[in-house]
This record gives C-alpha cells, structure tokens and sequence, in this order.
C-alpha cells in the first residue's frame, strides 16, 4: 500500500501536523491502495500563509515569464501521463486505456489550450478607440483555494491550476479526498519545474475540514470549486462573510434532444455518452429525449447498446466501462435505479445489483429506461452512475419546455439535421453550453452552466479571465512606458 502521508507546502513535501489517516479505495477491487493524511487548521493555514508570502513576487513577473513556467509543467505533465492515468485506475476506477487517452489527456488538452490562449491574452488594453486613455487591466485576484472532484481528477485541476497561475495568483489545491492520488503526481511534476516556493501547495483534506477551512480563511482571495450542488451552496454561504470571489461549476442533468430527422447514430452516440466514464460525468446527456414518430426505434436501439456496453476491472485494456468510485456512489445509484421502477417508469436494460459474473468491485449495470416523465426522481435527480431515460416528445415546443424543466442547466444536446432549428434551440436551452449532431466545443470553449449547475466559465480565454479581476484605468499615457 503507497504511503502518501504528506502535503506540498512551500515548494517542498511535508509531514501533516497531526495524525488523521484515511486510506483510498480501489472501486474495482475494494482494496486500500494506499493511505493520506486529512490535514487540519494548521495545514491549512501553512499552505494559505505560504501562498500569501508569495502572491506578490509571483504577481510582479510579466506574463511571458508566467508563460515559461506553464510550459515546462506541460512538458513534465505530459512525460507523467502513464503515471497519472494508473493513479486515476486505481483512485477513481477509470479503465486503464481510457484513464490514459482520455482522463489524463483532458489534462494536456487543457494546459496547450490554456498556452495557445495565453500566447496572444492581453493583460492591459485599450477600451476602444472611442475613449483614448482608457484600459482595461486583467489583475491577478490574490490567494486562490481550489477545490476539485474526484469524476476527472486532471481535467479539473488544471482547468484551476493553470489559469490561476497563469493570471499570477498563488494557489492552494485541494483534491478530492477519495481520489487524490494522481493530484499528488501533479504536484510531483509542478515541483520539478522549480516554481518560486509558494505559489503552488496541496493539502489533502474533506470537504467539511481543509474544503470548508479554505472558504472562510481571511487571507483566501478566491474559492473555485467543482462538485456537488449542495456543497456549491455551502461554499457560497461560508465564503460571504469575507466577500471572496467564489466560481463554482456545479451538477448538471442534460438533455438529448432526438428528431425524427435526426442521423442514423444519434442514439447510439447519445447512449454511449450516458454510460462513458461509468455515468460518472456531470455534463453527461442522461435524459433522452426522442420525438414520438422514432421512438420505440430509439428504445430498441438503447436497449442494445446497454447490452452490448461491457462492465469490467478498470486494470484492464479494452473499450468497457469501469466500477463507479465508491461503495456509497453505489449505494445512492441502486437508491435512484429502484425509484426509477418503484415510480413506474419501464426497465428496459439493466437494473439494480452487480452485473453478471461479478462479485466484488462498485460495478452498476449499465441501465435504460423508457416512458420516463420529466417528474419522476430519475428524470430530476443527477445519478452520476450509467443511467439513462428516455422521454417521448410531440413537438419542438414540447422538447424544449421538458428540457429546460430542470433545476440544472450545463450541457444540453440537439440531433437533428435542420439547421434552422438546431439554432432556434441553440439560443432557447437553458444551459451554458450546447452541443449539436455529435460535434464537440472548439478548443479554448469555456465549460460551464447556469442556474444550480453554477456559473463558472473554464477553460481558453474565459478560463484565464475567471482568475482575474478586471480594472478600468483612465487617464493612461500610452507613450510612456507603464
């Protein structure tokens, strides 16, 4: 079992100030892999005290030197890859090819977008050529607290990491705690680039310990937190008494909308979609929503591919899905699988229990269900587990009124091959983001919601802004040097 009993504080690994041992699970075999520290006020305070100290030496360098830095932490984060992604198997349970291709490639994803976007961002500028002198400045918002989940461990991190950085703060990261050991490789490969001590630290805790310490901690500028609704909730309260920034990007229940004329894959990418990283992603499209005329094709057609998705130890190479990452994510999915069928919606694959020839591992059955109404629990409540339900829908009108019929506003999906209408519901969906016909965000599209999926933007240009504060300055002598 790995020993990971330390936290980088400082520009340097460190023992906790107390002994509050908790062991990681491996979700495919139950078995502890090795053993943290959950760290206490005194941690917490060392961390935010060192990031404090060096919040203005870091500030003070231009952006090019910034830059470097970045750079180098990609080249180190790229030649880790293979040991970031066996932490997330072990961690998280994501299947060993797609741990490596997809988990810690969103990481490289998102460090070159962040370059490309940083190469040509302007941290002061002019307001316009009607208002000569007048600019606008991007300013680094301090000491930042960042808070990530354990569903993408490295897509999360870096997404806070290096825009924080990047807009010169110094940052305190807090990793989830049931999955924190590939942000401990992270911190590995940040500490071989030789940042200034400081401005990067990790300290292992939960939420209501170092999580909640961060929110209410006086010299903490800014909280940026993905995770659950209720906690997002919970951090906004705890971190109104000090007036923090606070970017929260939250849960999320996507609808997929499917018209008659929609392509020939649409509801087998859809349902793939649902069940890829085991359900466990919170943009995933886990309500299905299909025009009546291709209805009872599209259930025939999910059916299958749940059928045919392969549920196996996430140690293993190939294509399937690994276990959900823990005994309680488990437990709250059968919870909501039985409602589905207590409330009278029709099981047409999968079902409560562990898949067939499986005893041990937090293994879900890949599920689907039909005749779902947009009011039952599983069509409300965000699973995270490979879930799916499908709605039948009359009309456009009636598609978009379900759709937005939700607490939760991230990621919504259209299939269809009218253009005139994918842009009528580009603009009506209530969500932060849209996707149409299988085709992703561009790069440097900034992830994000509304309503209780919070109102963060993360990622290229938004992603850098985020971790800044804007300044207006007037009066500004552009021939004089600043």
């Amino acid at each position: 079992m790995l020993d990971k009993r330390k936290f980088y504080i400082n520009g340097e690994w460190v023992a906790p100030t107390a002994a509050n041992d908790l062991e990681v699970i491996d979700p495919t075999t139950e078995e502890a892999v090795a053993v943290i520290s959950i760290g206490s006020q005194a941690d917490t305070d060392r961390a935010v005290a060192a990031a404090k100290a060096a919040q203005p030496g870091w500030a003070a360098l231009p952006p090019a030197k910034r830059l470097e830095y970045i750079r180098k932490i990609e080249a180190g984060y790229n030649a880790r890859a293979k040991d970031i992604a066996q932490a997330m198997t072990m961690e998280m349970g994501a299947p060993a090819d797609m741990a490596l291709a997809d988990q810690a490639g969103a990481g490289s994803y998102h460090i070159k977008n962040f370059i490309t976007a940083a190469e040509k961002f302007e941290f002061i500028k002019p307001l316009g050529d009607h208002a000569p002198g007048s600019m606008i400045a991007y300013e680094p918002v301090g000491v930042v607290g960042l808070i990530t989940p354990w569903n993408w461990p490295m897509n999360q991190v870096t997404l806070k990491v290096i825009p924080a950085l990047m807009g010169g703060n110094t940052v305190v990261l807090k990793p989830s705690e049931i999955a924190p050991l590939s942000s401990m490789v992270f911190a590995e490969v940040v500490d071989s680039v030789g940042l200034p001590k400081g401005v990067f630290n990790l300290v292992n805790g939960d939420g209501v310990g170092v999580g909640a310490q961060l929110s209410v901690h006086p010299d903490v500028d800014m909280i940026s937190f993905t995770g659950s609704t209720r906690a997002g909730i919970a951090i906004t309260k705890a971190a109104a008494d000090s007036l923090k920034k606070v970017a929260l990007e939250l849960g999320g229940k996507g609808a997929n909308l499917i018209f008659a004329d929609a392509d020939e894959k649409a509801v087998e990418r859809g349902a793939k979609h649902c069940f890829y990283n085991s359900g466990q992603s919170c943009n995933a499209p886990t309500r299905m929503l299909v025009e009546r005329s291709v209805y009872d094709k599209a259930i025939e057609t999910a059916k299958r591919v749940a059928e045919e998705t392969t549920v196996a130890s996430a140690h293993e190479a190939g294509s399937h899905i690994g276990p959900v990452v823990s005994k309680q994510q488990w437990d709250k999915i059968q919870g909501l699988i039985q409602a589905g069928i207590d409330e009278g919606a029709r099981l047409v694959a999968g079902g409560t229990g562990l898949p067939e020839g499986v005893n041990r591992g937090y293994f879900v059955r890949p599920t689907v269900f039909a005749d779902v109404s947009n009011d039952m629990t599983i069509a409300q409540q965000e699973i995270f587990g490979p879930v799916l339900s499908i709605i039948p829908f009359e009309t456009e009108e009636e598609a978009v009124a379900i759709a937005n019929d939700t607490i939760y506003g991230l990621t919504n999906y259209v299939q269809s091959q009218d253009g005139a209408r994918r842009n009528r519901l580009g603009r009506q969906l209530k969500a932060g983001m849209v996707e149409m016909n299988g085709k992703s965000r561009g790069d440097g599209s900034a992830f994000g919601g509304v309503k209780a999926s919070g109102r963060a933007r993360e990622g290229g240009v938004m992603g850098l802004e985020e971790f800044t504060d804007s300044k207006a300055i007037s009066g500004w002598d552009t021939a004089a040097k600043a």
